[in-house]
């Protein structure tokens, strides 16, 4: 009798249409987030404006990733139902946090769910997360979508992270809680400019200036980050850090068992002479 063998969970790889998807809809963020630096002074530079384009762009890419994702790697719904569940549990999470200090729980979340899922899977789940959790606390406005693409942006690098799988144990935990520190500040960051171009007048020294060299706005818009977001950035990236230490090793083998049985990544094999003869019933190999 032999024993089955325990194949280690990889993450859900990007495969070439999920990765073009992928690139598309980040080049679309860049422009988003980007173009009012590179506007002169008579532009409409309120993100109000862009923002239910870039929204009407954004859900159909998002679509596109997953399909491109179980295009690419034979999934099926079970990966879906994952999603949906996980999204969800994400947004849930957030009124627990959200408004206090910076301190938003699902964030470490996103980092362990990227981590298990994969990066194209990340990407959606943060995105989707931020959409639900949108709608659960009545946070619909012009900020969403920038929101939905900065989250989805952190849950993807998550995916991308190096060993998935060779590094387990405390390393891993602590290359993910290294990683929810410092993603924590990029999407705080990144948020920033999203409403920092709109906030003129606050100051010479930190307000944003239409039409000013990009270095100049760049130097500004630093000091309008240390000056106003810091101790909020500080509180969102100690409790993913917090969390991901005393709940990820439980999160991640609960994850990656859930992925196991659902076997996303088992390829499927037919055996043409299983059952073929009358009388004997088919063997596994």
């Amino acid at each position: 009798m032999t024993t089955p063998r325990t194949h280690p969970v990889r993450p859900v790889r990007i495969g070439p249409r999920a990765a073009a998807a992928l690139v598309l809809v980040t080049l679309i963020g860049i422009a988003a987030f980007g173009w009012p630096l590179l506007a002169d002074r008579q532009s409409g530079l309120a993100h109000s404006q862009d923002a239910p384009w870039l929204f009407a762009a954004l859900l159909p890419l998002l679509v596109a990733v997953v399909i491109a994702t179980i295009a690419d790697n034979g999934m099926d719904s079970k990966a879906v139902a994952m999603l949906g569940v996980l999204a969800a549990v994400g947004a849930a999470l957030r009124p627990l946090g959200a408004g206090t200090a910076g301190l938003e729980p699902m964030f470490f979340l996103m980092v362990l769910s990227g981590r298990v899922l994969g990066p194209g899977f990340g990407f959606v789940l943060g995105s989707v997360t931020m959409f639900a959790s949108a709608l659960l606390t009545g946070g619909v406005g012009p900020w969403m979508p920038f929101q939905m693409l900065a989250l989805g942006w952190f849950s993807l690098g998550a995916g991308l992270l190096p060993g998935p799988e060779r590094i387990r144990g405390r390393a891993e935990l602590a290359m993910l809680a290294a990683y929810g520190f410092l993603g924590s500040f990029a999407y705080g960051t990144v948020m920033n400019l999203q409403g920092w171009v709109l906030l003129q007048g606050m100051g010479q020294g930190i307000s944003f200036h239409p039409g000013d060299p990009v270095p100049q706005n760049l130097a500004r818009f630093a000091a309008y980050c240390l000056a106003t977001s810091v101790g909020w950035d500080l509180g969102r990236a100690a409790l993913t850090v917090v969390l991901t230490l005393t709940l990820g090793g439980t999160l991640l083998r609960a994850l990656r068992r859930a992925t196991r049985k659902a076997a996303f990544d088992a390829p499927v094999s037919f055996d043409s002479g299983a059952g073929s003869d009358a009388g004997h019933p088919p063997q596994r190999v």
